[in-house]
């Protein structure tokens, strides 16, 4: 009877996530929140990725922005510039930043612990520095980036781009799922027990964290393509090593090892950046590092992963009354 009740609760939180999600951009409901929607879609791509790196295989990236800006700017670059299709552009971008990590994942993975953390980061600060001084437009960005369209349909209202992201912010999160329950999943968290039992049982522990590192960079990518040409324009301080540190913040919020985490800890810091801290200035990253410093030491395994288990305590309750005669 639990597993069924089980089963039940989980098809109607699908459901009523699904229902909230729709309803959102529609003026009538929460219209106003929704290019902070956008933003939670965009960011949650890039966390999902960052989960399934640091969560399940147990390497640490601190550069998940530098990503996020190749992705944006080689896109922004194609389709404003060199008058790429913007899809095609995204293709081109992602399939770019994908051979950009492969490149260097074999050399970086060779590292491990605080020397990995420290390699990613200075990653993300290399690529900052060149988006800065040789990207178009310097440090101001560039502007007059082409909206996406299909056919004669075109993306250029908040209303019509909030769906196009949920789209694929929804199409990645089965995706990743999906690679969670599958062999490669198990090989992953096998990997983050022990890389030398992994190694024991067969597994080619360098060639798996070298392929989850290029699907989080294409991850990280897609949502920087999606931010070029839903904003019209990009900016290197969008990019910068900061807001790795931010990623990192709302994976831990989430739970490293939750992939639908990703939303809650996505959706908590945004509403923190861009409704509750506007008037803090820079004070918001110290703000963001007492909540990574206590949601560690108090709840390791992340606020949302807790909350689920504090749910889950109580509907296991409610069925336990509920058969009792």
């Amino acid at each position: 009877m639990l597993a069924r009740l089980k089963g039940k609760w989980t098809y109607f939180v699908i459901a009523a996530l699904l229902l909230f999600l729709i309803l959102i951009p529609f003026r009538w409901f929460l219209g106003q929140y929704t290019v902070i929607m956008i933003f939670i879609g965009l960011f949650t791509m890039v966390t999902v990725g960052l989960c399934l790196l640091l969560g399940y295989t147990g390497q640490v990236s601190l550069g998940q922005a530098a990503f996020y800006g190749t992705g944006a700017y080689i896109s922004a670059v194609l389709s404003k510039i060199c008058g790429v299709n913007p899809w095609l552009s995204m293709l081109i971008a992602a399939a770019a930043t994908g051979a950009f990590a492969y490149v260097i994942g074999y050399p970086i993975f060779r590292l491990r612990g605080n020397y990995l953390a420290v390699a990613t980061l200075g990653l993300g600060v290399i690529v900052y520095i060149l988006l800065r001084q040789l990207g178009p437009g310097g440090p101001d960005g560039m502007a007059g980036i082409p909206y996406l369209s299909i056919g004669g349909f075109v993306f250029d209202t908040s209303f019509k781009r909030y769906f196009l992201v949920w789209f694929f912010c929804l199409a990645v999160l089965l995706i990743s799922q999906n690679i969670v329950r599958s062999r490669t999943g198990r090989a992953l968290r096998a990997i983050h027990g022990s890389e030398a039992a992994a190694e024991s049982i067969g597994i080619n522990v360098d060639q798996f964290k070298v392929k989850i590192f290029v699907l989080s960079a294409v991850y990280a990518s897609l949502a920087g393509s999606l931010l070029a040409h839903q904003m019209s324009h990009i900016s290197p301080g969008s990019f910068g090593p900061l807001v790795s540190v931010i990623i990192i913040v709302m994976a831990v919020i989430g739970g490293l090892a939750s992939i639908w985490g990703a939303i809650f800890g996505a959706a908590t810091v945004c509403i923190l950046k861009y409704e509750l801290l506007l008037g803090f200035g820079e004070w918001d990253i110290v703000i963001y590092g007492l909540i990574l410093m206590l949601v560690t030491i108090f709840m390791p395994e992340g606020l949302f992963v807790r909350l689920r288990e504090l749910f889950g305590q109580w509907r296991l309750r409610y069925a336990q009354r509920g058969a009792e005669p």
